[in-house]
């Protein structure tokens, strides 16, 4: 059986512990908080019977499992430093899945908001729970969509030995077809711009409808602007190896730690966004919240 390899720095083992057990709380940490948003939301039928936090715990539950999904890489790369390649595929795809719909449930909550501001009669005839768990069911169709002909190329295109093998769980690794990245790198533009495109047409009727100076037009205007930091935070996912690679070339001594600090702030920290935004920020959801986290 052939085997296929890859460079793999590694840390000494006082700083790979270190690494790794900073990087497992900041997991355990976050998703306990996410989980305990979730829990809230399932426990009480004025959250889920509403358009609006639907959304916003769809959008909990993807950080959830793409945090999950790279602490377990993170971690597994550290103990057993490569994968089995069918392993890392699957897990790969998940997170493909999830960083798909991430900003397309930040545009979905934009126009719920704009519909909620600017059609305050026709919003719940627009904007139902059905509508609402279909719209969700499209991005995930959509991210399959992206991620399935990765998956086919791969299963037409590699010898079964290549399944086999074991390499360092990297996308790159896995999907080698060159033209598969340039495919990507297409549907990521055309996605995003669509995205961008949708919170700016949002953003700027709900600026004219806060003219009115209505206290909750405003406040929805502020939320858009929050989906749109938070889609510039989606966004480092796109420029990760972008970023190692140019600050590597900067430092080439520090690449280990390069990696490290770029994982934490373009992987990690950008899933506490949500509890904080939306969760903490939302006067009936931190009303529930107090019930569920520790005094």
């Amino acid at each position: 059986m052939s085997n296929f390899t890859t460079v793999v720095y590694r840390d000494n083992l006082n700083v790979a512990i270190i690494k790794n057990v900073v990087t497992v709380v900041l997991c355990v940490f976050i998703n306990y908080i996410n989980g305990t948003l979730v829990h809230t939301f399932r426990k009480h039928q004025v959250f889920n019977m509403n358009p609006r936090y639907i959304l916003y715990i769809h959008l909990v539950l993807n950080d959830m499992i793409l945090l999950t999904t790279f602490t377990l890489v993170y971690v597994l790369s550290y103990i057993v430093y490569t994968l089995n390649v069918s392993f890392c595929m699957f897990l790969l795809s998940i997170a493909i899945l999830s960083n798909v719909n991430n900003p397309f449930t930040l545009a979905v909550m934009a126009v719920e908001c704009y519909i909620a501001v600017c059609f305050p009669l026709r919003h719940s005839l627009i904007c139902t729970v059905r509508k609402t768990y279909a719209v969700i069911g499209l991005m995930w169709l959509i991210g399959l969509l992206t991620v399935l002909p990765d998956i086919f190329n791969a299963l037409a295109t590699e010898s079964l030995d290549f399944f086999r093998s074991r390499v360092f769980c990297l996308s790159a690794n896995i999907f080698r077809n060159p033209m598969l990245k340039e495919r990507r790198d297409v549907s990521n533009i055309v996605c995003l711009v669509i995205i961008w495109l949708t919170l700016f047409y949002t953003y700027f009727h709900i600026i004219c409808a806060a003219k009115l100076a209505v206290a909750d037009n405003k406040k929805a205007r502020n939320t858009v602007l929050l989906h749109g930091f938070q889609l510039l935070l989606c966004m480092l996912t796109y420029v990760f190896f972008l970023s190692i690679e140019g600050l590597t070339f900067l430092f080439p001594r520090g690449v280990l730690t390069i990696r490290f600090i770029i994982s934490i702030l373009y992987h990690v920290l950008p899933r506490l966004i949500s509890p904080l935004v939306y969760g903490m920020r939302d006067t009936m959801f931190r009303k529930y919240l107090r019930k569920y986290l520790p005094s």
